[in-house]
């Protein structure tokens, strides 16, 4: 058995041709921008640029698939009461709305692609996900901080897209009240940003 780094997978962007565009803003935007960028300790460039990348990744279909922002402390209390076979139901639920996101934002339904638009949807919603390899494992961290519960619901969740893939392929999970871990073996190659 050899020794392996874990090494987080990064969201790579090629390096992508550049180009100035002028927009005229109204000038409290503008300052709403730049103080948003000086607390953040980034330029109000790099700002705008985050911003516009959100919108593209994700922003402009969360309408469209029917996305509506829930504060993070209902979906707390909500799962707090929630029983097994209602973890159940409610993975039933969302695999067909997963399978209709991926096919509407990406353009065709595999793992790749699945898992990016979660990793997009993630981003989008302020939780924290990462994507670690250690050789032939792949580790997906999602960390969202909703209790046993969504944890649960969460790993079923990740499973079962897996197996809707790879339904052959050995999964592990480590679950907590706030964060899941799934493992699985992808291969040294897989690299869910290019397809």
């Amino acid at each position: 058995m050899g020794f392996f780094t874990v090494q987080r997978k990064p969201y790579i962007h090629n390096k992508e041709k550049t180009r100035t565009v002028t927009y005229r803003l109204p000038v409290k935007l503008v300052e709403e921008i730049e103080t948003e960028a000086m607390n953040n300790n980034i330029s109000h460039n790099v700002m705008a640029k985050q911003i516009l990348e959100k919108y593209i990744q994700w922003d402009r279909f969360a309408d469209k698939i029917g996305m509506i922002p829930v504060p993070k402390k209902i979906l707390d209390t909500l799962g707090i009461e929630m029983s097994s076979a209602e973890i159940n139901e409610i993975v039933n639920m969302i695999k067909p709305v997963i399978k209709d996101a991926v096919l509407f934002i990406k353009g065709k339904y595999d793992l790749k692609r699945c898992i990016e638009t979660l990793e997009d949807y993630m981003r989008a919603s302020g939780m924290k996900s990462d994507h670690r390899i250690e050789g032939e494992l792949h580790h997906f961290i999602i960390q969202h901080g909703l209790g046993m519960n969504w944890s649960l619901l969460t790993e079923q969740l990740l499973k079962e897209i897996f197996h809707e893939f790879l339904p052959n392929q050995n999964i592990k999970a480590q679950t907590t009240e706030a964060t899941v871990i799934v493992t699985i073996s992808l291969g040294t190659d897989f690299n869910e940003h290019e397809y």
